[in-house]
């Protein structure tokens, strides 16, 4: 529709006018030009049901609580010292992964499958401290949640038509799917408290998870009459944590950021393609993947390096990998886990090159069509990592071409916890193993085939055969 109407484009959805943004010029009008104006989310029954009434990081309106909310989200939970002291529940639950591919080498695995259940274990290891015991439940439900909160449902089209929520049951399975949330969500954070009550928890061995962090600032600033942090708002944080990482990986990522990555992301027909290039060993423990001469990333190799791998090491590779990810670069660009960046909503009437604007208009930013606009990209649709090669261009919003995770104010805060559980599986995948399409199936048979929603994922489980390539040391 871009490409027939132009960049910006009038719908009237039901009741609901919206335009969307499709170039990377009007993108840099609504997320820097007028950022405060367009920085505020626009009602969607979804959100408020099940993230107790737009209190998450992602939906709540633009105001003081979201400054707060964001503060407390990037310089506590999602920092990158953070992030860093998750490395070792990342390295234990991809060994483990990395051991059952080799154990199925040869025969047909769902890739897809088992990349979202880790990306589940590391999440859920992070965020409560273990793994969930109801954690197949709670799956299933953020799942259904992601689904439902698109913003394109008949209740978001007519909000003033009531009746259309009851004949749509929208509102009924959202309620129940809140509340089913809200009792998983419930039991672990009591869970929390008792444990600090009754130090039954070592705290000096035991890292701190997410909910150890939003309960203790929920305590101490209990009283603060500027911005307190309740119960219901620390399940909304978490809750969004959750659907972030499961949507990336079932993108795999991926998105949704949140985080969920790897092969699934990108064509499969090139990964196996690289698969064939091989890693160098560099020096200590440090891997390097070559393509035309040079570096596309590296990565520790946690498997030989066992115990005796430095966090020194381990910080300098990860560092590297960011600057050195061109297929993951290339993979955000052709599949961004948000394909529809979350909506935003004009705060007072303004113009936008002459457009006016007015206000309360609902305005989405399509982040699919910027990055693959030919006028930016050379063979667009191709898959293509070398791209990125010797370019500048990243994700962190400033370049408006390429904004998979968003820009200005509402840019994604959990990109760096997202990245960390995409580039170390990929390198482990490409390093251990080469990989076949089963049945005889050639690459170009390969479907490709997207499903969209809230977020973008393959229509169709990446399945794939693996062969052992640098097999995992005998233990």
């Amino acid at each position: 529709m871009a490409n027939k109407h132009g960049p910006l484009m009038h719908l009237q959805l039901g009741e609901v006018s919206t335009i969307v943004v499709s170039s990377p010029e009007f993108a840099k009008e609504v997320m820097k030009t007028h950022d405060v104006t367009f920085a505020s989310r626009p009602s969607i029954l979804a959100s408020k049901i099940l993230s107790y009434d737009s209190t998450n990081i992602g939906f709540a309106p633009y105001g003081n609580y979201w400054r707060q909310l964001r503060k407390i989200c990037t310089l506590e939970l999602l920092s990158q010292k953070r992030v860093e002291s998750y490395q070792p529940i990342r390295e234990e639950e991809l060994s483990t992964l990395i051991s059952w591919i080799g154990s199925k080498a040869g025969s047909t695995i769902n890739l897809t499958e088992k990349m979202f259940t880790t990306t589940c274990s590391i999440t859920s290891r992070a965020a409560f401290g273990k793994k969930c015991k109801d954690q197949e439940k709670f799956i299933s439900n953020v799942k259904q949640s992601v689904e439902l909160s698109a913003g394109f449902n008949i209740a978001d089209l007519f909000p003033s038509v009531k009746l259309l929520h009851l004949v749509s049951r929208t509102r009924t399975n959202l309620e129940r799917l809140h509340q089913e949330a809200d009792r998983i969500m419930g039991n672990i954070i009591n869970e929390h408290k008792e444990q600090k009550a009754t130090k039954k928890t070592d705290e000096n061995v035991r890292a701190e998870d997410l909910i150890d962090v939003l309960l203790k600032f929920h305590q101490e600033h209990s009283s603060d009459s500027e911005f307190s942090l309740t119960i219901s708002n620390i399940k909304a944080v978490i809750l969004a944590a959750w659907a972030c990482q499961i949507s990336n990986s079932t993108w795999v990522c991926r998105y949704g950021l949140g985080f969920e990555m790897g092969l699934m992301g990108f064509e499969a027909a090139w990964a196996c393609r690289i698969a064939h290039l091989g890693l160098d060993m560099a020096t200590g423990h440090v891997l390097f993947l070559w393509v035309a001469g040079q570096p596309l990333f590296c990565i520790v190799d946690i498997f030989s390096a066992g115990s005796e791998t430095s966090t020194t090491t381990v910080d300098w590779a990860m560092s590297e990998m960011i600057k050195k990810s061109q297929i993951v670069k290339e993979t955000l660009r052709l599949h961004a886990p948000v394909p529809l960046l979350l909506p935003r909503e004009c705060g007072e009437r303004c113009k936008l090159k002459g457009y006016e604007i007015p206000i309360k208009t609902k305005v989405i930013v399509n982040a699919w069509a910027i990055g693959r606009d030919p006028k930016y990209w050379n063979e667009a649709e191709k898959f293509y990592p070398e791209r990125f090669l010797d370019s500048s261009i990243d994700y962190k919003g400033t370049n408006f071409e390429y904004i998979p995770f968003g820009a200005g104010r509402r840019i994604c805060p959990g990109i760096t916890f997202g990245l960390a559980n995409v580039e170390l599986p990929l390198a482990l995948y490409l390093y251990h193993f080469d990989w076949k399409l089963p049945n005889g199936m050639k690459n170009e048979d390969l479907d490709m085939t997207e499903a969209f929603g809230i977020t973008v994922r393959r229509k169709d489980d990446l399945q794939l055969i693996p062969i052992a390539y640098h097999p995992l040391p005998v233990v």
